[in-house]
């Protein structure tokens, strides 16, 4: 763990070194180091020289300590008997700003949910701005009961009291450096904090847990990078399906086969491609403001049109990238497409019907996989296409599925060879006979190691995505035993009021956490309670934006839909439910708002559509969910109870604890 600093020393040795010396370490270990940042690393070291005096033999300190998962460094921490301090030095500041705050909790959360010697120890963190004189902020433990102190501030000048109190209030045993140092680091990074610290240049297996049961993320990503410098070397065409259930990581192997290869001069130059327009617009302005910090904390100034190009080129969304094939007949410049989401692209008919409104094509009569396929196959030497794919996640009208693609290898293009996850063949998958009618065209091969099979979304239970399946499908026993399963670790609660839900939300959360509220895209007789879906939610803002924001989810005013949210997270999750996905002992009843009432919806997709709406909206949360369920108006036959109770008594009935 160490090594993961660029400067550690018992507080002994450190007492011991020269300023000059502890900054020659530094600066060796930086790539690149202005003189601001060299005065402050000196004022640092001056400043706990004289703090330490007393710990000589009680510890060590690291200084400028990584944590990839968030692409940051903290400043310093110390191991002081048996208290974990994170120490931030905001220099020249006199001030405490919330910002400042919220980075300290980010890193001491970082540590307690992910590094596994920080578990169950305490946790300080410490926000100095270095201005500022006789400050000391009164010690508060989180709600969460789990160890970590609220973020104190304090002055220079009574930082050393700041440490002394601080050991004095928390209790444990002493801490072996040497033990905690080698503590497994298994982040479970959000996807826009995973694609940072890939662009930013951190390697995938730095961002995925190393735990036995989440292995096969690095595992994965070495078979289709496997499965790609085996079709270069050999001339051959390959399409590969990678499987995995929500929150697995699927679209983390595809960033990280995308920014290997990001450069265009590469026989392996790859892109990224993505029907699902929110998660790309996020992708790409997450990937720019962040190269914007970066190059800013490096003294250096960027445009964000022009930190915005290359990231625009190696992240698409997939219409893009088919309008310029269909331009150009030439062979696009990849070799590599990775298509993400790839059961949302769409079938002929809704691309035939888009190609004549829009584009004018009137012959066009090609699904949008086979379309696709075609692109990559205008290489004369070899091409790769890496699918991945997500069951039970068909959203949206025209949605192929994946047996499209199948069936598209199938009939036009016999000579790909195909590597598939044996999942795909679950009836979950929806491939119907295609897949066993193409294993007699195509030279087929079945690899596990193509399955993503743990959630990384929900770090604190990894079977919350079974849960959710268990409870749409009507198991109730089921769901009830995986509830057990969780319990604790990740609460899942019930409640009739929106207010006593955001409450919750703001309650749990700490520093950068997010919550938000999100509903059906069908749920349109929720306006009674303030939620519209049909007022447009911006997805960049509401994402990415702080909590000063109105337009963040922070603000709980903008609700998010199923489209704004797939593929994508949050820590804390509500989700409201509205009178369109009834429970009844018969089954779910699945209702469309049209004009002054509901109907029925009969069509099966469309029913399977709005059942695979609230799949993704209930496995969105990483850490825990509240669950809204209206209560009824008796003077709005719109909003009948009859709608809504039997849902709350299901879910009650399950073992969800009502708030």
């Amino acid at each position: 763990m160490a090594n993961r600093s660029f400067y550690s020393d018992s507080i002994e040795d450190f007492l011991n070194r020269s300023s000059d010396e502890i900054l020659g370490v530094l600066t060796r270990a930086s790539i690149s180091v202005e003189t601001p940042q060299r005065n402050a690393w000196l004022a640092q070291v001056s400043l706990l020289q004289r703090c330490l005096q007393q710990f000589a033999h009680r510890g060590k300190i690291y200084f400028e300590y990584v944590v990839p998962r968030l692409g940051r460094r903290i400043d310093t921490v110390l191991l002081i008997d048996h208290v974990l301090f994170i120490l931030e030095f905001k220099v020249g500041e006199t001030a405490f700003l919330a910002s400042a705050i919220d980075q300290v909790w980010d890193y001491a959360l970082d540590l307690k949910n992910f590094h596994e010697s920080s578990h169950a120890i305490p946790i300080a963190p410490i926000l100095i701005a270095t201005n500022s004189k006789n400050v000391l902020t009164p010690l508060v433990p989180t709600r969460q009961a789990d160890g970590t102190l609220i973020p104190i501030h304090s002055s220079p000048d009574c930082l050393h009291r700041a440490i002394v109190e601080i050991l004095a209030f928390c209790e444990g045993s002493k801490l072996i450096a040497t033990d905690w140092e080698s503590g497994r680091y298994k982040p479970t990074p959000t996807i826009i904090e995973a694609a940072a610290a890939l662009y930013g240049g951190h390697a995938v297996t730095e961002l995925s847990r190393s735990d036995a049961g989440a292995t096969n993320l690095t595992r994965t990503s070495e078979i289709v990078a496997a499965i790609i410098q085996e079709a270069r070397d050999q001339s051959k065409k390959v399409i590969c399906f990678v499987t995995g259930v929500p929150g697995a990581g699927k679209t983390l192997v595809g960033l990280n086969i995308a920014t290997e290869h990001i450069d265009k001069d590469s026989e392996l130059y790859s892109v990224y491609l993505s029907g699902n327009g929110p998660l790309v617009a996020i992708l790409q302005e997450a990937l720019t403001r962040d190269k914007v910090r970066r190059e800013l904390e490096l003294g250096r100034r960027i445009k964000k049109s022009e930190a915005r190009r290359p990231i625009e080129s190696f992240i698409q969304n997939v219409h893009h990238f088919r309008d310029d094939c269909l331009r150009d007949l030439e062979p696009p410049p990849e070799h590599v497409a990775v298509f993400d989401e790839a059961q949302r692209a769409w079938n002929k008919e809704q691309t035939a019907a888009f190609m004549v409104r829009k584009k004018g094509h009137l012959d066009f009569n090609q699904s949008e996989p086979e379309f696709l396929i075609s692109c990559l196959d205008r290489h004369k030497d070899w091409a790769v296409v890496v699918c991945l794919v997500g069951g039970g996640q068909e959203i949206n009208t025209g949605e192929a599925g994946i047996s499209e693609w199948i069936n598209a290898v199938k009939r036009s293009y016999p000579h790909w060879d195909v590597f598939i996850s044996p999942q795909l063949t679950d009836k979950e998958y929806a491939t119907d006979d295609s897949l066993n009618e193409m294993t007699k065209t195509s030279t087929v091969s079945f690899d596990k190691g193509l399955h993503l099979s743990v959630s990384m979304r929900s770090f604190r239970a990894e079977t919350v995505s079974d849960f959710v399946k268990k409870l749409l499908d009507l198991n109730g026993k089921g769901a009830t035993a995986l509830l057990s399963d969780f319990e604790g670790r990740y609460p899942i609660v019930l409640t009739r009021n929106p207010d006593t839900a955001k409450r919750w939300l703001r309650d749990r959360a700490r520093g950068t956490e997010r919550y938000g509220v999100m509903v059906s895209s069908q749920a349109q007789r929720l306006k009674p309670l303030a939620m519209d879906v049909r007022s447009p939610v911006d997805p960049i803002h509401w994402f990415l934006n702080g909590k000063e924001d109105v337009r963040s989810s922070f603000y709980l005013e903008d609700v998010a839909t199923e489209f704004h949210v797939q593929g994508l997270e949050l820590d804390w999750g509500c989700v409201v439910w509205d009178g369109d996905f009834r429970y009844s002992p018969r089954g779910w009843g699945q209702f469309s708002f049209v004009g002054d009432r509901w109907q029925n919806i009969r069509k099966l997709e469309r029913q399977a559509y709005l059942k695979n709406a609230y799949r993704v909206l209930l496995t969105r949360a990483r850490q825990g969910m509240v669950i809204v369920v209206p209560e009824g108006d008796a003077n709005d036959v719109t909003r009948d109870a009859a709608f809504y109770d039997p849902t709350f008594e299901y879910l009650r009935g399950i073992g969800l604890a009502e708030i």
